[in-house]
C-alpha cells in the first residue's frame, strides 16, 4: 500500500510538473498542436488569395481611381462568404503577418484572424473589426498588448493597401457589444481575449488610417480618418 501511495504521489507530481511546463510553453510561445492546424490553413488561404488576384475580378482592379475605393470595398464585402480569405494583415511591432478570414465564429478563427462580418471593409469609412486568438491556433494576437501609439498596421485587400496607425487601446468586459458599433468614421479595431488564458474581458487596439494605395495607383495621404465617402450599412 505504501509503495502504491508513493507511486501515485510521484505520478501526481510528474503530472503537475508537466502541466506547469505546458502552461509555460503556451504562455511564452503558443499551443504547438493547434498552431500546426492554423499554419496549414494559412498556407491554403495564401493559395486562395493568390488565385483571387488572378481571377477576372482581380484583373479588373489592377488600376482603380481614388474615388472608386469605397465602391469596390462595399462590393467586395457583399461578395465574401463566411470563412473565405479576404486579405492580409501586417503588424511589424509584433512580427505578425497573416491572412485574414471573413468571420469570427470559432471554426473560422482557427484559420487566422477574422473580420466580424457585421463590420465593414477598409475603405468604407466605417469600423473594421478584426479578432484573433491569443494563445491557440497560431495566436496571431498573442502580443497585442505590446502595440503602442504610432505603430503601423497594414491591411492588404484586392482593391487597395491601407496603412493605419495605432491610436489607443481599451479593455472591456466580454459582454460589451457596444464596441462592435461603428462611430461613422474609418477605424480599425484589433481584438483579443484578456487576460491570456481567460475570456472575461477583451483587449482592443484602435488604429486610424493614414495612407491608402489603390491597386495600381499612387499612395494617398489621409486626414481625419476619412478614406472615402461613407458606404451604406447594408
Amino acid at each position: 500500500m505504501r509503495r502504491a501511495a508513493r507511486i501515485a504521489g510521484m505520478l501526481m507530481i510528474a503530472a503537475g510538473v508537466a502541466t506547469l511546463a505546458w502552461t509555460l510553453v503556451v504562455w511564452r510561445w503558443e499551443d504547438p498542436f493547434t498552431g500546426l492546424v492554423t499554419r496549414l490553413e494559412q498556407h491554403r488561404l495564401g493559395d486562395a488569395y493568390a488565385e483571387r488576384l488572378r481571377e477576372p475580378a482581380g484583373a479588373r482592379l489592377a488600376s482603380i481611381g481614388p474615388g472608386e475605393v469605397a465602391g469596390e470595398a462595399r462590393r467586395y464585402r457583399r461578395a465574401l462568404e463566411r470563412g473565405e480569405v479576404l486579405g492580409r494583415i501586417r503588424v511589424p511591432r509584433i512580427g505578425l503577418e497573416a491572412y485574414v478570414v471573413n468571420g469570427t465564429d470559432s471554426e473560422t478563427l482557427k484559420k487566422g484572424p477574422g473580420r466580424y462580418i457585421y463590420s465593414f471593409m477598409p475603405g468604407e469609412g466605417r469600423l473594421v473589426y478584426v479578432a484573433g486568438h491569443r494563445t491557440t491556433y497560431g495566436a496571431p494576437f498573442s502580443r497585442i498588448d505590446r502595440l503602442e501609439p504610432g505603430d503601423r498596421v497594414v491591411v492588404d485587400v484586392p482593391y487597395a493597401t491601407f496603412e493605419y496607425r495605432v491610436a489607443r487601446h481599451a479593455i472591456v468586459e466580454a459582454t460589451a457589444t457596444e464596441v462592435l458599433r461603428s462611430r461613422n468614421r474609418e477605424e480599425l479595431a484589433l481584438q483579443a481575449c484578456h487576460p491570456r488564458f481567460f475570456a472575461t474581458h477583451r483587449y482592443l487596439v484602435y488604429a486610424t488610417p493614414v495612407r491608402v494605395t489603390p491597386r495600381g495607383g499612387e499612395p494617398l495621404e489621409i486626414a481625419g480618418g476619412e478614406t472615402a465617402p461613407q458606404a451604406s450599412s447594408k
